[in-house]
């Protein structure tokens, strides 16, 4: 009995690798190891290690302002991830408004009770822009006069809100941020949520003027029902030197249970640039002029997060 059989031409080495390599990729997805959510893989393990040996021998550099990069990217962002992902779920928009390099100001609307949006704006934009910026923000006395949290406040990058600063910062190309409501803003009750607050004397503008840099509005939604502040027990604000002492919903009612926010869904939206680099040299030393800039930029936030407001269907989804 004659049996029909398949002729098999001679194979050489680099052929027969071919083969193989073209079997394994016509393999059904379903039928290859997959990786379990949660586990880490072998270059996520390697970059740790890296990052563990660079902490111990110290090749890794600080700025003279005392920013560390290193540890900003690995630890300090990488700690904020799942807030932003998972709980808050922001919804980042207009983040090509941000120039890839060289220096600008972001200015934003400040709330929540709990400065959390400066936090979850400088995420957006590290993870979102295709350049992964960092943010250098301008931040108040009081944070770095904090035990331990001045000191993370300056390994993260960021500084104090006074001109010298901010100067220097913009000169040097960084992208710098300031939120000119200060605790006026993100200590006030949630009868007056999404109402900006007074910007201050335009300090920030004046800077952005001596640099040329231009300026970005942005406008932050959700923030404000994170801790929704009822009222202001001033006696312990007092008695503990504090801007306000909050009275929220759930805290201090629950104790420190009461401390974790509540998960409302954000938006961040990054806003048309607003240059600079058509004033003559001088001009931030226009009080008018610097006075005008500011008020327009509030102008502008504002009128944001009204349409912002009026988009959204739902605080929590």
């Amino acid at each position: 009995m004659m049996v029909d059989a398949q002729i098999i031409p001679f194979e050489d080495d680099e052929a027969r690798n071919r083969r193989r390599l073209s079997s394994v990729d016509a393999t059904p997805a379903r039928d290859l190891p997959q990786a379990q959510p949660g586990t880490p893989t072998a270059g996520a393990v390697a970059e740790w290690l890296d990052f563990l040996r660079r902490r111990v021998t110290g090749d890794y550099t600080v700025d003279e302002f005392g920013y560390d990069a290193d540890l900003t990217d690995h630890v300090l962002l990488a700690s904020l991830r799942p807030l932003y992902q998972e709980w808050f779920r922001v919804d980042v928009r207009g983040i090509e408004n941000i120039p890839s390099e060289g220096g600008a100001l972001i200015v934003a609307n400040h709330s929540g009770t709990v400065a959390l949006d400066s936090l979850m704006t400088q995420l957006a934009v590290h993870d979102h822009h295709s350049a992964h910026r960092h943010l250098r923000m301008l931040g108040a006395n009081l944070v770095f006069s904090t035990p331990f949290l001045g000191e993370v406040a300056r390994k993260a990058g960021h500084t104090l809100a006074c001109n010298a600063d901010s100067d220097r910062l913009l000169d040097a190309g960084e992208l710098v941020a300031v939120w000119p409501e200060g605790f006026k803003g993100v200590g006030k009750k949630f009868s007056e949520r999404y109402k900006l607050q007074r910007f201050g004397r335009g300090g920030f503008i004046a800077s952005a003027l001596k640099a040329q840099v231009p300026i970005i509005p942005v406008s932050i939604v959700g923030a404000e029902e994170t801790y929704p502040m009822l009222a202001n027990f001033t006696p312990l604000a007092r008695l503990f030197n504090l801007p306000y002492f909050p009275i929220t919903p759930t805290f201090p009612l629950l104790g420190p249970v009461g401390m974790v926010p509540l998960p409302s869904k954000w938006i961040i939206e990054f806003g048309e640039p607003i240059p600079t680099d058509h004033y003559p040299v001088g001009s931030a030393d226009d009080a008018l002029l610097v006075f005008n800039l500011a008020d327009d930029v509030r102008d502008t936030i504002q009128q944001s997060l009204y349409r912002l407001l009026t988009e959204r269907q739902s605080v929590w989804r």
